[in-house]
């Protein structure tokens, strides 16, 4: 059971390392296995790519349930959910909340929809699945665990030094610009892909077969050294964008 991350997000990530993500979880979800997507505030403006994916009508009504949550949430602390995406995801290329959500949904791969859960709600169902969290990484990647992940993989292209102390964190680089400068942190180099140098389909490929062999046993980058002692956080004080 994977929880799909992504954070320091760039104009990559929705090319590259989100949709090898998004093949790798085709596979898992073929293989039997569950994946996990999240980040509610961060999938916000491309919903209807998740809906249009589910079984029923009354899983794609769940997810809209914890939609309009958020809605109602932001606007009584007088915020709004279709703002701008951070100073490090503007610096990296990307210009508004939409091209972010696009490419956070990639994560999911091609799958049905299959059952939408609450904060760290058990996750009873096999493939492709949906749980409602805040955007802030360890918080949304804890609600994971707690619901039943052993594992998270993280993209990001900013760089971001996330392991989890619970379960092995696998993170995964939009470009190779990064992967050059963390690479001692860092699983996979997605920026292959935008490079010419490797198909999504075979990263994604490549990216199943390490995710198996960490859930053998082969340590994570993080594992090796030593992060995320601390980095378990639970959602105490309400939404957390």
């Amino acid at each position: 059971t994977v929880g799909l991350q992504c954070g320091g997000s760039d104009g990559y990530s929705g090319i590259t390392a989100n949709p090898a993500l998004g093949a790798a979880v085709d596979l898992l979800v073929r293989n039997g296995g569950t994946a996990i997507l999240s980040e509610t505030p961060e999938i916000y403006g491309a919903e209807h790519l998740l809906t249009r994916r589910a079984v029923s009508r009354a899983v794609g009504a769940k997810l809209i349930a914890r939609i309009k949550w958020w809605e109602d949430d932001t606007q009584r602390e007088r915020g709004e959910m279709n703002n701008n995406p951070s100073p490090g995801n503007k610096a990296g290329g990307l210009t508004t909340i939409l091209e972010k959500s696009l490419g956070a949904v990639a994560k999911g791969g091609t799958t049905n929809l299959v059952d939408v859960f609450e904060y760290a709600e058990p996750v009873t169902a096999k493939g492709f699945v949906y749980m409602d969290t805040p955007g802030y990484d360890p918080v949304s990647a804890t609600g994971q665990v707690a619901g039943g992940a052993n594992m998270i993989v993280f993209t990001t292209g900013r760089g971001s030094a996330y392991g989890c102390a619970p379960a092995p964190s696998l993170k995964l680089a939009t470009n190779t610009q990064l992967w050059t400068r963390q690479e001692e942190d860092i699983d996979l180099n997605c920026g292959e892909i935008v490079d010419g140098n490797a198909t999504v389909a075979d990263t994604g490929a490549r990216l199943f077969e390490l995710m198996l062999a960490t859930a053998s046993g082969q340590k994570s980058k993080s594992e090796i050294h030593g992060y995320g002692q601390s980095e378990f956080v639970p959602w105490q004080l309400g939404a957390v964008m």
